[in-house]
Order: structure tokens, then C-alpha cells, then sequence
């Protein structure tokens, strides 16, 4: 989908990585995804506020669901001149049920995707097969997207993908987004790692994604509170 994003918006969102990025180089120093923000919906407003885009929401609501929650919200930043953790070829979810899609996947670029920086590569009806490709099986047979910053792109979290190679000067940088169905566990406890400030500030669809209809109770007195308080909320999947 052309255009979601507005550059004022890719423009706060990129700081706001970017200052994540060199954050994290010194508090997390040299771990095997270097370069990756989680979380990132904490680590900015912009970034938080993707939670409530109502195309994105529109999307991925109608492939699972109204009641669907965000597994993982994270970045995908290539340095110049290099390639990282991102570039291995994977998937987003390990689970093949075939006929079900258990998890979307969302890519919002934060610069144009090309060749030249490392656009996604990815194998075409490889969500379709239970196990991975070959390396070269891979190599022959893959596409690459090229799309302009703001833009959106939606796929099966099934799909065998990989960053590609950044041949330029500058950074590129992405958000990358992971749904799933609302019985599924999250990859961290959002409602808990959340600053409550934060999950306020966000819509429903916001509250909703980061898990706030979903939270189980943690004593009787919360069991038995009326439907209207209780934390896992009704009609939820």
C-alpha cells in the first residue's frame, strides 16, 4: 500500500530509531542483533502511534481477525556498506498450519527499499511449503520489493524472507511489525514492560494490539470482577 505513512511522520519516527539505535549500542553492546530495536513502540511517540494506523489496522483485522493482538514490534536497520542479522534467509513465525494463517507480517520503510540498500528478498508461495528452502533454491528463485519510504507492506508471516545486502553510504531503516491471533502469546508482556502513560496515550486499537483485552488474572478478586472491568475481555477469539 502506497503512501501510509506522511514524511513528517517517517521523518519523527527515524530519529526517534535512530536515537534508539545508539542507545542500545551502549547498553546492550555486541549481542547477535545488533542494530535491532525491540520494542519499539516504547521508544518513541511516533513509533507508538503506529499501533493505531488505520490502514494497517484495517489490514491485518481482516486476515486475522478483529480481536488480533502484536507479537513483536521491532526495527530493521542495514548499516552502509554492510549486511546483519536480518540478512539470514527465515521466517516471522514458526508454525505451518497449512490453510491458516497464524501470523502478519507488516514493513513500514522508513527510506526507499532498492537494490542498491538492501530491499526485502523474499521467495514467492514459500508460506505455502513446510519446511525452508535450500540456500540455492533461494538464490534462483527470489524476488526483491522496491517501494518508497511510507509505504506499507503486508505478508504472510509464513513467507521465507531476508534483508537484502546495503551496497550504499547511509543507513537504511525500516519498522517491521509481527500480529498474531489474540490466544497466542506475545514475544514480551507488553501490558507489563509498557509504561502505563504510554498505554493511555494509545487508541483502542492500540490497547487492544499491545495485548490490554487479553491480560489473565492474577488473583480470585480479579477473576470475579464485573465483565466490564475484567481483564481478559469477552468475544477475544
Amino acid at each position: 500500500m502506497p503512501s501510509v505513512l506522511n514524511p513528517t511522520r517517517i521523518s519523527a519516527a527515524k530519529a526517534e530509531l535512530i536515537a534508539a539505535i545508539e542507545e542500545d549500542a551502549v547498553d546492550y553492546g555486541d549481542v547477535f542483533d545488533k542494530g535491532m530495536v525491540h520494542n519499539c513502540m516504547a521508544r518513541g511517540a511516533t513509533m507508538a502511534a503506529v499501533l493505531d494506523q488505520p490502514v494497517m489496522n484495517a489490514y491485518v483485522s481482516a486476515i486475522l481477525g478483529d480481536s488480533c493482538i502484536l507479537y513483536a514490534y521491532q526495527s530493521s536497520s542495514l548499516p552502509p556498506s554492510a549486511s546483519n542479522y536480518g540478512h539470514r534467509i527465515h521466517v516471522d513465525s514458526p508454525r505451518f498450519i497449512p490453510g491458516y494463517v497464524t501470523n502478519v507480517g507488516v514493513i513500514f520503510p522508513l527510506d526507499d527499499f532498492n537494490d542498491e540498500n538492501g530491499g526485502t528478498e523474499y521467495l514467492p508461495g514459500s508460506h505455502r511449503t513446510p519446511g525452508p528452502p535450500t540456500a540455492e533454491e533461494f538464490e534462483q528463485n527470489m524476488a526483491s520489493i522496491s517501494c518508497r519510504a511510507g509505504d506499507m507492506i503486508v505478508f504472510n508471516a509464513r513467507l521465507y524472507h531476508r534483508s537484502g545486502a546495503n551496497h550504499t553510504d547511509r543507513y537504511r531503516h525500516a519498522l517491521t511489525l509481527n500480529f498474531c491471533r489474540s490466544y497466542m502469546r506475545q514475544r514480551f508482556d507488553f501490558p507489563r514492560l509498557l509504561d502505563p502513560g504510554l498505554i493511555e496515550s494509545l487508541g483502542e486499537d492500540g490497547k487492544r494490539l499491545v495485548g490490554m483485552n487479553v491480560r489473565v488474572p492474577t488473583k480470585l478478586e480479579e477473576f470475579y470482577l464485573p465483565e466490564e472491568e475484567r481483564l481478559y475481555k469477552p468475544n477475544q477469539g
